[in-house]
């Protein structure tokens, strides 16, 4: 019996941007008696169904984006006789769907880390559930990746997670709902230990795959103490003394590593914990800006966030304290216009954005958003290709909507294109160049350019466009600016680096190795 773990995608890019962190945390709780499972990355090569065979199990991680074709690859292991487990965001809200459309044996819900040994264990007795239920577990049970089966030299990041959940609510995002919105952290030592085996291994750029990395706001704090919770409050300050004794660590790393991650606009606020960031290298986060306009983000459940004048104050907060965002902003919401488009172009511009996403409104399974537009349908629903639009992700990308609902002033194709021409606006090479300036040495420039220009042609014509030709053309440029990037980000390995370890003594805090 082999172990197959697969991270499913329609498009291979040779190179990937991020590692798919899941795929080795699910390696490292593989009973070690079943050997190193064998792992394929679709987003970097499709898998070789040869290497799938009678008895072997092939678990399956999918989330909306990649669930059609996750499905197929679960319909041709089981053909090859294989045992077929599916996991992640979208099986745990549709189990059922797995079954009946993805050849599934099982399905697990919720977390991985602590079940997937007994599913194997199952599997192997013959004795499989239908249905597992993963929870949430604690983050003292998140498992450390096992990156030392990850390919060399095929990519460019590494990731590591440092919280799960999100106290947060958007109407957008499934997370509160699937991951919950009491953050589950991980103690800053076993944070640190698995970042310094992954720059052991050459890896010096990481991602901090966090649902959110700030989980608690000067906001909360202030608002337990005018309630009077004197136990949320001490719950909530040592939450955010943990944030602190984690970057201080990270800050303790060598000079070379360079840290990315999500959070809140609430952050701008927090001078402090900016400051800290900075210490740290956490030079870069996404931010959800979502909307300019106060009434977009009422419409969103993110009213807490700034729009107008506010909004460019709060943005510009984060590059100042050295942090360069990464803002985050969706089309198509009822208040937005055709002047939203420009008016946002405009803004990211003014607030030194250093780079953007301009997504199309699209409701996620799991979130308030897809319920209310499920719920709109009053059981009249349109079929494409013979599937309800409120099962989209059955719909094969070619003939898929690229918006789902109509807009009161705009077509979905004016949306469509409008959104096409801000990502075409915001990432000409004359505005890249510019903005390139944050980086202080050319070699850094030239890695900003390839960067920006591969991350364009990724998330924007290969998920807007609607014209096949373009969108071939667009992963061919991809393929091609993957691989110079890639070697702008490499770094020779520190098979030597030690741990540092913080010593704190009579106040004074010291470090050892």
């Amino acid at each position: 019996m082999r172990i197959h773990l697969v991270n499913p995608s329609d498009t291979s890019f040779g190179i990937g941007v991020i590692t798919p962190r899941w795929l080795y945390v699910l390696a490292a709780a593989t009973p070690a008696g079943y050997g190193d499972p064998f792992i394929t990355d679709e987003t970097l090569e499709q898998i070789q169904p040869e290497l799938i065979h009678r008895g072997d199990i092939v678990g399956i991680g999918i989330h909306t984006g990649n669930a059609l074709r996750g499905m197929q690859v679960g319909r041709m292991a089981r053909e090859r006789g294989a045992w077929v487990v599916y996991g992640g965001i979208h099986a745990s809200l549709y189990p059922e769907e797995a079954h009946e459309l993805g050849g599934a044996h099982a399905v697990v819900k919720g977390d991985g880390d602590v079940v997937w040994a007994k599913v194997i264990a199952d599997l192997a007795r013959g004795t499989a559930q239908r249905i597992y239920d993963g929870g949430r577990v604690s983050g003292e049970q998140f498992l450390p990746a096992r990156w030392d089966l990850a390919p060399r030299a095929r990519y460019m990041w590494a990731s590591v997670q440092t919280v799960r959940g999100c106290p947060k609510h958007c109407s957008f995002c499934s997370v509160w709902r699937t991951d919950g919105q009491k953050p589950r952290q991980r103690a800053s030592d076993v944070v640190i230990e698995e970042i310094v085996q992954l720059r052991r291994l050459g890896f010096r750029f990481i991602a901090l795959a966090d649902d959110n990395f700030y989980p608690v706001t000067l906001t909360d704090i202030q608002l337990a103490e005018k309630q009077g919770n004197a136990h949320r409050v001490a719950e909530l300050q040592a939450m955010r003394s943990e944030r602190f004794e984690l970057m201080e660590k990270l800050a303790k790393l060598p000079a070379d590593m360079v840290f990315f991650t999500q959070i809140t606009m609430e952050a701008g606020e927090d001078t402090q914990f900016l400051d800290a960031m900075r210490k740290a290298r956490i030079k870069g986060a996404l931010v959800g800006v979502e909307s300019v306009t106060a009434e977009g983000l009422k419409s969103v459940f993110k009213d807490f966030n700034s729009a107008g004048d506010d909004l460019v104050t709060r943005l510009s907060t984060f590059k100042e304290h050295g942090v360069h965002v990464l803002g985050s902003f969706i089309f198509g919401l009822t208040s937005d216009r055709k002047e939203t488009f420009a008016a946002t172009a405009a803004l990211a511009k003014q607030a030194g954005l250093t780079f953007a996403q301009f997504v199309m409104m699209t409701p996620f399974p799991g979130t308030v958003d897809f319920d209310r537009w499920e719920k709109r349908m009053n059981g009249s629903v349109p079929h494409v290709d013979g599937v309800p639009i409120t099962r989209y992700w059955l719909i094969p990308a070619s003939v898929r909507p690229k918006m789902f609902s109509p807009h009161e002033t705009m077509s979905m194709e004016e949306i469509r294109e409008l959104t096409q021409g801000v990502w075409d606006r915001f990432y000409r090479l004359r505005e890249i160049w510019g903005r390139s300036k944050c980086v202080p040495t050319l070699r850094g420039r030239l890695a900003f350019l390839f960067v920006s220009k591969l991350y364009r042609q990724m998330y924007a014509n290969t998920g807007i466009s609607t014209d096949s030709a373009r969108r071939q053309k667009a992963n061919r440029v991809a393929r091609w600016l993957a691989v110079p990037c890639r070697k702008l980000f490499e770094a020779k390995p520190m098979p030597e680096l030690e741990v540092p370890v913080l010593r704190r003594s009579s106040g004074l805090t010291s470090i050892t190795y």
